[in-house]
């Protein structure tokens, strides 16, 4: 994004503040449908706890995306945003009975990932069609957070355990309409994909009434210069010449779906702050920012990188910084990393921070999340106001002590 811009943007509303680029994650949703044009039926569920801004939503909804949701809150935002419930996917985790119903009674496609849930569904609703989350016990992923097909994670119903599922459809005669499966975040090797592939396809040669098969989603994108990310070029060309041979072999044109977040939106967002002071000790130079994990816990949480640029002084000469937060615990951005000298009120740009950024963040400290801002056409707009006292007080109930 252009660095004058970002500049300008931090000037008129302040720091800190995200501010995300339309036409970047246009790009992205494009290079992918793209990748996968060779396939009669596509369909991409933008993952909406990678962010969850509704003008965001909305420009997903104008590029014929659908919606992958978490919880009843995300299907909410994505019928707020104008999507239709059959455009909605819902695939929760451990959730509670009532609330899949509700959804259900929204039209919102359900996608079970566990036995329990899947037989009591079927008892109660045998004609709502569900979609089944299938765990193919393959281990892709970095972070071992993000990794999420294998043997024990908590995610989806076990490919052993197929035959067990046969024996739920067959007594609650209850309609199974999609397969699918994720098996976790930063993929780079396609093959193990397409491993992960042939698994989820054998499950969906034991059910005779599959319209769509959903991969899930996980491409790694790149972080720094040279940084290694998912070929989703070859993915495609690899992906679509045997899904379109599967449909042969299944006797119908299925829908091939998938539900990137990160992909989507991550090189999008870029995170601006403010630093507060330099300092030096016996060893490090610090450069401490008006923020923190607080407002972006990636770093913390995920190991995950994020570049840094100096944007107000982008010529000045490189040194070594530690960039660190004001939280009062340790937040460390990043260690000796070389950085365009840093000045204290010099403004820091945070590059990836589309994706899972601001909807992780919180009021830790009671420190009030930032703004948010979307350029669009060369022009920036403010799409959430930054937090104020009154926001962090709204819902408590003082007492009278």
């Amino acid at each position: 994004m252009n660095q004058h811009l970002l500049v300008s943007i931090a000037q008129e509303h302040g720091l800190p503040v995200y501010v995300y680029d339309a036409s970047k994650i246009t790009s992205q949703y494009q290079r992918l449908t793209q990748a996968f044009s060779a396939v009669k039926k596509l369909k991409i569920n933008y993952a909406v706890k990678a962010l969850n801004n509704i003008n965001v939503l909305k420009i997903f909804k104008k590029l014929g995306s659908g919606l992958d949701t978490v919880s009843i809150q995300e299907v909410l935002l994505g019928l707020e945003a104008g999507f239709d419930p059959h455009e909605i996917i819902y695939t929760p985790n451990g959730v509670s009975m009532e609330e899949i119903e509700q959804v259900a009674a929204m039209g919102v496609q359900i996608n079970i990932d566990n036995l329990s849930i899947l037989e009591q569904f079927g008892q109660k609703h045998p004609n709502i069609p569900v979609c089944i989350r299938i765990n193919p016990h393959v281990m892709a992923g970095g972070n071992s957070k993000i990794s999420v097909g294998h043997i024990d994670s908590k995610f989806g119903i076990s490919i052993h355990q197929t035959p067990h599922i046969k024996r739920i459809v067959t007594l609650t005669k209850m309609h199974i309409n999609g397969i699918h499966m994720h098996t976790g975040s930063d993929i780079l090797d396609v093959d193990t994909f397409l491993r992960a592939t042939e698994i989820l396809l054998d499950v969906v040669k034991e059910f005779d009434t599959i319209e769509f098969v959903d991969f899930g989603s996980g491409f790694k994108v790149p972080y720094k210069e040279g940084d290694i990310a998912t070929d989703v070029e070859e993915l495609g060309e690899k992906l679509s010449a045997r899904f379109n041979d599967f449909c042969v072999e299944y006797g119908k044109d299925l829908c091939l779906m998938f539900e990137p977040g990160k992909f989507l939106v991550s090189a999008a967002g870029s995170f601006l702050t403010k630093v507060n002071v330099i300092k030096q000790t016996t060893s490090t130079v610090f450069a401490g920012v008006d923020s923190g994990f607080n407002h972006l816990i990636r770093p913390m949480f995920y190991d995950s990188y994020h570049h840094i640029v100096n944007i107000s002084n982008p010529e000045g000469k490189e040194r070594y910084y530690s960039v660190v937060g004001y939280i009062c615990e340790t937040d460390t951005f990043a260690s000796n990393r070389k950085i365009n000298e840093i000045r204290e009120n010099d403004i820091l740009c945070f590059n990836n921070a589309g994706a899972y950024s601001y909807t992780m963040a919180s009021n830790y400290n009671s420190r009030y999340r930032p703004a948010e801002v979307l350029v669009k056409d060369g022009k920036a707009f403010l799409i959430r106001e930054r937090e104020t006292f009154e926001d962090l007080i709204r819902n408590q109930v003082i007492l009278d002590i």
